[in-house]
């Protein structure tokens, strides 16, 4: 899509993107593509793993896209896909690029390059919100808080890796029969899904391109969002036109998102302190 159509009027591009695929030789292009990336100006984290990439990075556009096509010249990642929005400055202050054993950790066993959920796409997930099938919000209890899915489930966890022994809590293969998830951008699905399929769960659908993808395809006025969506760069948040949010900014003190709630109370100064900071001995 050009950039033209898309929300925003930054002149840099925030790309958000994860592909799944064997990458043996991952660790040796850790230095070439953090090089690569350097030389445009590009920051932002890219993760690479055996089991594949996962990265969000800001620039000029065209310097993004030079950093998108280099991943996709690796062997078996041609398809990769990824995820636009435009701010008025660079949405990081490093570049950085990391390798990891796994692109997001579940803590339980799930192959996603060899099984994964049934992909939705945005213009049917309002269809499947009406179907009353289990919809689970795969996020962390303070991403859902800032917005969600009407009538999705909060698992409240603080850690993805919580979601196993909360499915084994309240989540049954026998009864059921169908699950739907969604996370931000797709790639926390892509696991959780992978793991349910494995746990025995007949039909397991998910959310294509994750909360991201539906705010950029669903007009406003069809949308069943309520609320922004965290991010994990220097926006915070997004509103569904994905500019940046009034809800959220980020505490110069502790680092921590702080939101319209939290400027309510006396704890918080600004530009100083946030009800999040951590006690002053």
């Amino acid at each position: 899509m050009e950039a033209e159509k898309k929300a925003g009027n930054g002149a840099y591009l925030v790309a958000a993107f994860y592909h799944f695929a064997e990458l043996p030789k991952y660790k040796k292009i850790q230095l070439n593509l953090k090089n690569f990336m350097i030389k445009r100006d590009v920051k932002g984290t890219v993760l690479l793993t055996p089991e594949g990439v996962n990265g969000t990075i800001s620039g000029l556009t065209e310097n993004v896209y030079e950093v998108l096509e280099y991943i996709r010249g690796l062997q078996g990642f041609s398809t990769m896909e990824h995820k636009e929005a435009f701010f008025d400055a660079h949405a990081f202050e490093r570049t950085k690029v990391k390798c990891k054993s796994e692109t997001i950790g579940l803590g339980a066993y799930a192959n996603p390059i060899e099984k994964v959920g049934e992909y939705i796409e945005p213009k049917d997930w309002n269809s499947l919100l009406e179907k009353g099938i289990p919809v689970i919000d795969t996020r962390n209890d303070y991403e859902v808080h800032l917005g969600t899915f009407e009538g999705a489930i909060n698992p409240n966890t603080k850690r993805f890796k919580e979601l196993p022994s909360w499915t084994n809590d309240n989540l049954d293969p026998k009864r059921d029969k169908e699950v739907a998830m969604f996370c931000t951008g797709g790639i926390r699905c892509e696991k959780y899904s992978a793991y349910l399929l494995e746990q025995g769960f007949e039909k397991v659908y998910h959310l294509k391109g994750g909360v991201l993808k539906y705010l950029e395809e669903v007009p406003q006025n069809e949308s069943k969002w309520k609320g922004d969506c965290y991010v994990f760069d220097e926006r915070v948040a997004v509103k569904h036109d994905l500019s940046p949010s009034d809800e959220a900014a980020i505490c110069p003190n502790c680092g921590n998102s702080v939101w319209t709630k939290h400027r309510a109370e006396k704890s918080f100064i600004p530009g100083e302190r946030c009800p999040r900071c951590p006690e002053e001995n």
